[in-house]
């Protein structure tokens, strides 16, 4: 077998994706994970690729917007390779308006959307009598529409991408000897590590927890209220979460936390009562202490690179974060931009 110009330790959401990239663009990559592909947060249910606030832009909004709009080409080349579906569809999102302040703000918002969207999605106020029984209960009547949030499933996605890489002869193996440069992208394990080589907090891990319902709610848009997600896959599913613990004694167990969260959106959404739940996970997301992905060189460690910290984001983020890692990886080329640097973290 060739030796590897490109060694990916992860095989996570960034890990898989970074391995894509760099595959497409002719590099010969290997993918290490002890733990197999997704047995990380990217193994869970939820799968909401959803904007920031289209307001205050910054750097970090503006990679994202570019994430998500490149997702569409992005899954739909993964699944051409490999035939396995991912699951992504662009079908939107559903907000509630809670008062008049939100109202105004909401409608200004629209405005904002369209300069900064570039007109390829919109931002809308919406009443809730024009949305039938799919709808969140909203105070004012009112809820937020926006075309611009698409969902996947991870776990579809994550056999979508394994399905192409194997047309490409990348295999996720659980142990391999590094070989060309080398990019850490393990989760909240990799931040564990960096925190105990480098003496300092570099970053932390959040639990959280999802459930699966037994409830085709059809080609209708993901709604967010009350905190909560309510995701209806192309599988005929419906994925709700989360919660967010930054305590927690067991990192992979579902508890009573989770059956509050089954509860009250039961509670707020009387169409789903009697749905069956069909699966649930628990597992802990990396977040970087900056929040935003932690992307570039590994401190100390010359021709090591890191890809961490999707917290919440990570699919949303992907695409983009495969690419600009891509760059830097195989043309030298540093397209990070500010506030995604690990040294933004240290």
């Amino acid at each position: 077998m060739a030796m590897a110009d490109i060694t990916v330790r992860g095989a996570g959401a960034f890990g898989l994706t970074i391995a894509w990239v760099c595959a497409q663009r002719g590099a010969r990559v290997q993918v290490v994970d002890p733990n197999g592909a997704g047995s990380g947060s990217s193994g869970g249910l939820v799968g909401a690729l959803a904007p920031h606030v289209p307001e205050n832009w910054n750097p970090k909004k503006a990679f994202q917007l570019d994430s998500l709009l490149m997702a569409e080409k992005f899954w739909s080349e993964v699944e051409a390779a490999g035939g396995v579906s991912s699951g992504y569809g662009r079908t939107g999102r559903l907000q509630p308006i809670k008062d008049d302040k939100a109202l105004g703000m909401a409608r200004r918002r629209a405005e904002t959307a369209r300069e900064l969207w570039q007109g390829e999605a919109e931002w809308s106020v919406c009443k809730t009598s024009d949305l039938g029984s799919w709808a969140p209960p909203s105070a004012t009547g009112y809820v937020i529409h926006d075309t611009l949030t698409a969902r996947m499933s991870p776990r579809r996605a994550g056999a979508s991408l394994i399905a192409g890489l194997a047309v490409m002869g990348i295999d996720v193996v659980p142990e391999a000897p590094d070989q060309g440069l080398v990019v850490h992208a393990k989760g909240f394990a990799g931040l564990q590590e960096l925190n105990a080589e480098l003496g300092k907090t570099i970053g932390s891990g959040i639990k959280g927890q999802s459930a699966v319902l037994r409830f085709d709610a059809g080609e209708v848009p993901q709604i967010f209220a009350d905190n909560l997600y309510m995701i209806p896959h192309a599988d005929g599913t419906l994925a709700i979460g989360s919660t967010s613990e930054r305590e927690f004694d067991n990192p992979d167990e579902t508890d009573d936390l989770l059956e509050d969260v089954i509860d009250r959106i039961r509670t707020l959404m009387p169409v789903l009562h009697g749905a069956e739940v069909i699966d649930r996970w628990a597992g802990v997301r990396p977040r970087s202490k900056s929040r935003a992905p932690m992307l570039g060189a590994y401190p100390n460690r010359p021709g090591h690179f890191i890809a961490n910290g999707g917290f919440k984001i990570g699919f949303g983020m992907a695409p983009k974060v495969a690419h600009v890692m891509a760059d830097l990886l195989l043309n030298g080329v540093d397209a990070i931009p500010d506030g995604f640097r690990v040294e933004d973290n240290l």
